[in-house]
């Protein structure tokens, strides 16, 4: 811990800005002893003050002239150049240096501490192993972990870390996955599942082959993915630095009228220029424009730390706002691993209605398809080619069987084919109160029977949408599934709403319905969902490690599938929200008290800067609290 300790400080005291402002306080500091208790001349003392200055200022005022020059820009460094060169001009010396090196170290102290927490995320990478245990005709050797390909197979002993994504080949164990989807409890693996890139094995050795080169892994798309959403400003940081390339050429142009003053009135200039260098001082907008940046920055890294992946800061900003939250039922509040329960055969024999049935949904990547397919499967029925198979978005699915075609779907997908369902209603009805799925197959022509499928609601969905309504947010279960199974799944979990039997085309409608009354979150799987996920306010993926899609479409990825994810995410948005407010306030409460104290007198030049910078640290220390709840 000490060596961190001394490695943090050595890293601190060796950044440019802040060593500059620190020797710049030594020589300023021996200078004003030599002044004021030694009773050195000013034709020493003078010559040193200039140094302190030219060695605190030199970053930040080239910085200031670059913007001038380059962005056509008048930032808050510039209005720092104009006064200290009215306290020169005046002959305050000691007020210049002390304005310099406040404003360099407080300028250097934001600049460290902005790119430490946007760079925190990297530290992840330490993580991952340097070597890996490469496999090559039967031998074990080291190599750099950084020269893995995909293809390539390594060992991965108990306590070691997975050098870079892939496949278990043989082996079993558990595995801490929470550096990458923040998940607290170890994921048991088997051999056909993924691991990701460090990753730390537990009690057994495992065989892995690697589906990514290391710098293509999970954990170095994690990192890309937030350094990138640091730079994607959010609405109101914009409209702050907007407000701040206005406010800045006012602020100029105050002081230079002040410093005409006396030419025009004959009046004592030095007065007026002094009361032109507070203004500049005191007017600067420093911790009013670091307010936004340093807590959105810090909110970002916050949440990826803990497997939550905000892809920009007006995101972060969306989650501190949301009113309603709209949930995907499949794979969101259920764990999207439904199992046939029931079926029931009109006409044929449940062998061949299952064998029809998981035909014509092998080829589906659907939750409902694969339970079927495993159901099949795992009765030892064979599956039958099925010709032009087609998905019915919403629906069900269609393909041709024996030159039939078949439909397999919900009932109103046979309503709408113009089929008589009421010899069955009764049975689909029960089926449907008891929270199943209800699939029926047949074709135009005839039912041969149905399949009941009933997947489970995940533990904690409860409990998580209790603790949503409990930070004021309503929850809405949007789901293609009948109104009948919906609603019984709402009622166990507690929803304020729900709506059935949509499509993707409707979940759209809904999701634009519910914006109506306020900013709305969609939940799903980033895939499926994508419409309604683009649509809404902000859209949220879970379970999105390893899926490249998932991460893509949504605008918030939860690495874990985990819905408790989802309040952790609320909160860091919540709070991000908060302190930007407060240090908004603070800032404005600062420039009011400090503007009108400086021009009417009643503070020094010293004073203001002082002030001025200890109010820009204050803003920065709240702001870093965003990303922790």
């Amino acid at each position: 811990m000490k060596k961190k300790k001394e490695n943090q400080f050595h890293s601190w005291i060796t950044y440019p800005p802040l060593r500059n402002a620190l020797i710049a306080a030594i020589i300023a500091l021996i200078t004003f002893g030599m002044e004021y208790f030694l009773q050195i001349s000013s034709t020493i003392t003078t010559p040193m003050y200039i140094i302190a200055i030219v060695i605190g200022g030199y970053l930040w005022v080239r910085e200031g002239i670059e913007e001038l020059i380059v962005e056509h820009e008048i930032s808050i460094s510039m209005l720092m150049i104009w006064a200290t060169s009215g306290a020169a001009y005046l002959g305050m010396w000691d007020e210049a240096a002390a304005l310099v090196v406040l404003y360099g170290a407080a300028e250097g102290i934001e600049e460290y501490t902005f790119s430490k927490t946007r760079n925190a995320i990297r530290s992840l990478l330490d993580l991952a192993p340097k070597e890996a245990r490469l496999v090559r005709n039967g031998a074990e050797e080291i190599v750099p972990a950084e020269t893995l390909k995909v293809g390539d197979r390594f060992n991965v002993l108990p306590g070691e870390s997975v050098p870079t994504d892939g496949i278990i080949i043989t082996g079993e164990s558990s595995l801490d996955e929470s550096p990458v989807t923040g998940e607290s409890m170890p994921v048991k693996k088997k051999a056909g599942e993924k691991v990701f890139a460090a990753t730390i094995n537990g009690e057994s050795a495992l065989l892995v082959e690697a589906t990514t080169a290391f710098s293509d892994n999970t954990l170095s798309r994690i990192i890309e993915l937030v350094e990138n959403a640091q730079e994607q400003k959010g609405h109101a940081q914009m409209w702050m630095e907007r407000f701040g390339r206005v406010y800045s050429p006012i602020v100029l142009l105050s002081a230079i009228l002040l410093m005409i003053v006396p030419f025009v009135t004959g009046a004592d200039s030095a007065y007026w220029i002094e009361k032109a260098v507070i203004l500049l001082v005191a007017a600067a907008p420093c911790a009013l424009v670091i307010s936004l940046p340093i807590a959105m920055a810090a909110g970002i890294s916050g949440a990826a730390k803990r497997g939550i992946l905000i892809k920009g800061g007006a995101h972060l900003e969306h989650l501190g706002v949301i009113e309603t939250i709209a949930f995907d039922k499949t794979g969101t509040l259920t764990y999207g691993k439904p199992k046939v329960t029931d079926v029931i055969t009109f006409q044929e024999d449940e062998r061949a209605l299952l064998s029809k049935a998981a035909s014509l949904e092998q080829y589906s990547t659907h939750p409902l398809a694969k339970a079927i397919v495993i159901y099949a499967k795992g009765n030892n029925i064979p599956l039958l080619p099925a010709d032009a198979s087609k998905t019915l978005i919403g629906s069900g699915v269609q393909g041709h069987i024996d030159d039939m075609l078949w439909y397999l779907g919900s009932p109103k997908l046979f309503e709408e084919l113009g089929i008589e369902l009421k010899a069955h209603t009764s049975i689909i009805e029960d089926l449907q109160s008891a929270g199943k799925t209800v699939v029926l197959l047949g074709n135009r022509d005839q039912l041969l029977g149905l399949i009941a499928i009933q997947d489970t609601i995940r533990e904690n969905a409860a409990n998580v949408i209790k603790k949503l309504h409990g930070l004021g947010i309503k929850t809405v279960m949007l789901t293609g599934d009948n109104s009948k199974t919906a609603q019984r799944v709402a009622e166990q979990l507690g929803m304020d709403d729900v709506r059935a039997s949509l499509k993707p085309d409707d979940k759209v409608n809904a999701i634009k319905e519910l914006m109506k009354s306020g900013p709305t979150l969609m939940v799903g799987d980033g895939v499926n969902d994508a419409p309604a996920l683009a649509t809404a306010t902000c859209g949220m993926a879970m379970g999105a490690a390893g899926t490249d899609a998932a991460i893509e479409a949504a605008d918030i990825a939860l690495m874990a599938d985990d819905l408790n994810k989802i309040i952790e995410a609320m909160k860091i948005g919540q709070k991000a929200r908060r302190v930007s407010k407060q240090n908004i306030v603070f800032a404005i409460i600062i420039l009011a008290i400090l503007i009108p104290s400086g021009v009417g007198g009643l503070i020094s030049v010293a004073m203001a800067v002082l002030v001025h910078e200890a109010s820009e640290l204050l803003a920065v220390a709240n702001g870093l609290r965003s990303g922790k709840i």
